[in-house]
């Protein structure tokens, strides 16, 4: 029996095997990968040498996890081509976006259900994942879940109705922060800064601000006062992107990202 089998094999499930190999959570002897696109299963193969691989979901064999990596739309046909074994007595885990517990319960019935929200920071281990269980899943469930994602960053159990929220915000979250490091950067090139150095210092400034928040645990509002000074050049630029509307111009981001995770759920 496998530990882990992987229904699909993108980017975010090849940042978790990632994960799984490198935090010693998993060996790849371990691991089971299963996608139709052959060339995938031989990239994924030649990068993670010693993992099996699968052609067909029917076909897997049994495994203690199984994640479905696959998009919203297929997933519902893919949980009903699982082994019946795995449908029974695997824990499933699905990170597809917008499919709810209990359409997932709906096709698997008999299953020990977990929807997982995860974020595409998990391909360089930084990422922030949270999830919710149907009622099958059990305390034990809850660690494995907890152990394989958190071998690609923070971890948290949430209540399925903030879900939507997460994705807004986490999931959709670092597009929106590499739409502001491209603007830092172009910022930078108009005011006579090579691109690559103004991409670094943008980079760098968002990473280091995010990793300065999270170690001291103070409200952003703080640590922004911290660095404007009375009359000074970051409440200058501070002033400029209220009179944008920069922050109500996030709020209606995570909105309108919220309420299409919604359409998805219901499609």
């Amino acid at each position: 029996m496998f530990k882990y089998a992987f229904i699909g094999t993108g980017n975010m499930a090849e940042a978790i095997i990632t994960g799984l190999i490198t935090s010693g959570t998993a060996t790849p002897a371990e691991i089971l990968c299963c996608d139709t696109n052959k060339e995938r299963l031989q990239s994924v193969s030649a990068r993670f040498q010693g993992i099996e691989t699968a052609v067909s979901a029917s076909k897997i064999a049994p495994s203690q996890v199984v994640i479905l990596c696959v998009k919203p739309g297929q997933i519902i046909d893919v949980a009903r081509q699982l082994p019946e074994e795995c449908r029974e007595n695997s824990l499933i885990v699905s990170i597809a976006a917008g499919v709810s517990l209990s359409t997932l319960t709906h096709a698997l019935p008999l299953a020990r259900i977990v929807r997982v929200m995860p974020n595409t920071p998990a391909l360089v281990q930084a990422g922030v994942s949270c999830f919710s269980t149907n009622t099958l899943a059990t305390a034990a469930d809850r660690t494995a879940v907890t152990q394989l994602l958190h071998a690609v960053g923070l971890v948290f159990e949430v209540e399925e109705s903030q879900l939507d929220a997460v994705t807004a915000l986490s999931g959709s979250g670092p597009g929106y922060l590499c739409l502001v490091v491209e603007a830092l950067s172009d910022a930078g090139v108009k005011l006579g800064l090579p691109r690559q150095l103004a991409q670094t210092l943008a980079a760098q400034t968002v990473y280091g601000t995010g990793k300065m928040i999270l170690e001291t645990g103070e409200h952003p509002a703080l640590l922004r006062e911290k660095v404007t000074s009375p009359g000074g050049t970051t409440i200058a630029g501070l002033a400029a992107l209220e009179a944008a509307g920069v922050r109500s111009a996030f709020i209606a981001a995570a909105e309108t990202a919220c309420a299409r995770s919604k359409e998805l759920g219901r499609s």
